[in-house]
C-alpha cells in the first residue's frame, strides 16, 4: 500500500508522530463494483436525526465529504485551509478568517454572511454541540469574504475547533424555523445527499461545482448494516465496495488484501453512573475497578485487535506516554461481601450496544467479573440510538463504551470536558467532581502545546481518581476494502473514508 495524505478531508488530529496513518487501498482485482462505478459503502452507526450536523451524524457527513469547515486539519494535526484561504489572530479571544470563492450544492455562493448564519445556527442549538460545549462564539461579517470570529474566553484550539463536522458551513437552505437542519444539496463538499430513506440506505451523487475539483466517483450508495457479520459478510460476497468496522471475530474471515488494520484512537472502558445508583458510593466504584481484567478481553474478545487501556489515551496518542500522571486519592474498594451488603441485592443495569459487535460480548465477561466481586448484574443490549436518551438520562448503572478520545477537534480537552466535567454534554458518568472541573479548565485555557498536553494528561489523572471510568482497551479497527478500490482514507480517528480520490479502478 502506499502512503497519502489529503489535506482537506484528514479528520481529527493526532501528534505528528502518527502522520502516515491515513492510507489508501490497492491491490489486484476484485468485484466489479457498483453501477456506472458508485461506491456501495456499508457503514454501522444509522443516523440519529437525519443526517442533522449537530448531532453524531455529523461525523458520517465528514465520512462521505459532505460538508466542510471553514478550516482542515492537515498531515500534522495542523489547522489547514478549507473554506477559510487564511486566518490571523488579533488577540487572545479575536481571530479573522479569508474566504475562499466557492458554492454551496444548492448553487448559492459561499459568503461571510452564509458564515456567520451557519455557526449562529450551531451556537444557538439545543442541545449545544458537543464542540462547543466549553466555549461561545460570535461571528461577524466584515465584507463578503471575511469574518471575524470572537470567543468569550480566550481558545487557543479555535482553528482546529473550526474543522469538525459539527460546524460545517451549509446554506440557508439547511436551516428550518423549526430548528431542524438538513444537510440535503446543502453542503459545499464533493459529493451532495440527494436522498435519505429513513436510518437505512441513503443516496449521494458527485457535485461538480465543487471549488477542489470533481470526484473520482460519480457518487456514493451508502446502507447502514448494524451488525458487523452482517457488514463483512456483504463485503466477501461483493455486494459492497467498502464495509467499515469490521468485527475482530469477522476479520480473519476476510481476504487478506480486503482487511485492512488501522491504529485507533477509540478506547473502551466501562462508565458508571456516579449521580443515580448504587454507583453514588466510591467505595463500590472502587471495588468495580478492581473487579475488572481488562487483559481477559484482549484475545477472548477482541481477537488481538486490541491492547489493555493504560489511561483514557493509548498508543494512537503517542505523546500520553511519556506525560501519564499516577493516580492518588482512589477510594478504598469494598471486599465482595462488603458489596452484597451495601447492594442489599440491588442489580447493576449494565448497558452495552449492538453497533461494535466486540461490546456486548465484553459486556458478558465483565458481568462475570462484577459478580466474583459480589454484585448482581442484568444487561440491557441494544442498538446504541434506541438507548442514548436514557443513557444521558442516568437510566443505567454501568455502559460499556467504545469512544474516540479525539472526537471533535483533535484535542484531547475537547473530549475530556464534554465527558466528565460537571456541565459536559456528554457526561454519561454523571460526574461532579470540582478537581476535574478545574483540571480540565486549568488544561483548556493553555496555548502552549507542551504545557497543554501536561495539563491533560493532569486531568485524566483526576478524572481516574474518581473511578466513573474503567478504561478497558484500546482498540484497531479494521476496515474491509475490495480491491478494485483506490484512495479509501484509513483514518485512526474515524473521521474520514471517501474523498475526491476515492474511486473504482
Amino acid at each position: 500500500m502506499r502512503t497519502t495524505y489529503r489535506r482537506l478531508t484528514a479528520a481529527l488530529a493526532l501528534t505528528p508522530l502518527l502522520a502516515g496513518c491515513f492510507v489508501s487501498s490497492e491491490g489486484g482485482t476484485g468485484t466489479e463494483g457498483g453501477s456506472g462505478g458508485r461506491l456501495r459503502v456499508a457503514l454501522a452507526r444509522p443516523p440519529v436525526q437525519a443526517l442533522s450536523p449537530y448531532s453524531d451524524d455529523a461525523t458520517l457527513l465528514g465520512k462521505l465529504s459532505v460538508v466542510e469547515g471553514l478550516t482542515a486539519l492537515d498531515k500534522d494535526g495542523a489547522a489547514a485551509p478549507a473554506l477559510a484561504t487564511s486566518w490571523k489572530q488579533v488577540n487572545p479571544t479575536t481571530w479573522i478568517f479569508e474566504l475562499r470563492k466557492a458554492t454551496f450544492q444548492d448553487g448559492t455562493p459561499v459568503t461571510a454572511d452564509a458564515v456567520v448564519g451557519a455557526l449562529d445556527h450551531a451556537d444557538a442549538a439545543k442541545p449545544k454541540p458537543r464542540v462547543l460545549s466549553d466555549v461561545t462564539l460570535t461571528a461577524k461579517a466584515d465584507d463578503a469574504d471575511t469574518v471575524t470570529i470572537s470567543t468569550k474566553a480566550a481558545d487557543p484550539v479555535l482553528p482546529l475547533r473550526l474543522a469538525s463536522p459539527v460546524l460545517a458551513i451549509l446554506s440557508a437552505k439547511a436551516y428550518h424555523e423549526d430548528g431542524t437542519v438538513s444537510p440535503i444539496g446543502t453542503g459545499t463538499g464533493p459529493f451532495k445527499v440527494t436522498k435519505l430513506i429513513g436510518k437505512s440506505k441513503a443516496t449521494l451523487d458527485r457535485y461538480d461545482g465543487y471549488w477542489g475539483g470533481k470526484a473520482k466517483a460519480p457518487g456514493i450508495d451508502v446502507t447502514w448494516i448494524a451488525d458487523g457479520t452482517a457488514r463483512a459478510g456483504a463485503l466477501r460476497s461483493g455486494d459492497v465496495d467498502i464495509a467499515e468496522w469490521i468485527p475482530t471475530s469477522q476479520a480473519k474471515l476476510l481476504d487478506v488484501k480486503t482487511r485492512h488494520e488501522v491504529p485507533s484512537v477509540r478506547t473502551d472502558s466501562l462508565i458508571l453512573n456516579t449521580g443515580d445508583g448504587m454507583f453514588t458510593d466510591p467505595a463500590l466504584r472502587a471495588a468495580a475497578r478492581e473487579a475488572v481484567d481488562a487483559s481477559a478481553l484482549v484475545d477472548s474478545v477482541f481477537g488481538g485487535y486490541a491492547d489493555p487501556a493504560q489511561g483514557l489515551f493509548g498508543p494512537a496518542v503517542p505523546w500520553a506516554v511519556g506525560k501519564r500522571v499516577d493516580v492518588t486519592g482512589r477510594a478504598k474498594a469494598a471486599t465482595p461481601a462488603q458489596v452484597r451488603s451495601r447492594t442489599k441485592g440491588k442489580v447493576v443495569r449494565l448497558a452495552a450496544y449492538t453497533n461494535r459487535a466486540e461490546l456486548p460480548e465484553a459486556a458478558t465477561v465483565l458481568q462475570q467479573q462484577l459478580e466474583q466481586a459480589g454484585f448482581t448484574v442484568k444487561q440491557d443490549v441494544r442498538e446504541y440510538t434506541q438507548m442514548e436518551a436514557d443513557l444521558l438520562a442516568g437510566k443505567y448503572d454501568a455502559l460499556v463504551m467504545s469512544r474516540v478520545v479525539l472526537l471533535d477537534t483533535g484535542d484531547a480537552v475537547a473530549y475530556l470536558a464534554s465527558d466528565y466535567t460537571s456541565n459536559g454534554v456528554y457526561n454519561i458518568a454523571r460526574l461532579k467532581d470540582p478537581k476535574v472541573d478545574q483540571a480540565v479548565k486549568s488544561a483548556a485555557v493553555e496555548g502552549d502545546v507542551t504545557r497543554r498536553q501536561q495539563k491533560t494528561m493532569a486531568a485524566e489523572a483526576q478524572i481516574l481518581r474518581t473511578d466513573a471510568v474503567v478504561p478497558l482497551v484500546h482498540e484497531k479497527v479494521v476496515q474491509g476494502i475490495a480491491t478494485d478500490v483506490e484512495g479509501v482514507l484509513l483514518d485512526p480517528r474515524e473521521r474520514s473514508l471517501i474523498d475526491v480520490d476515492t474511486h473504482l479502478k
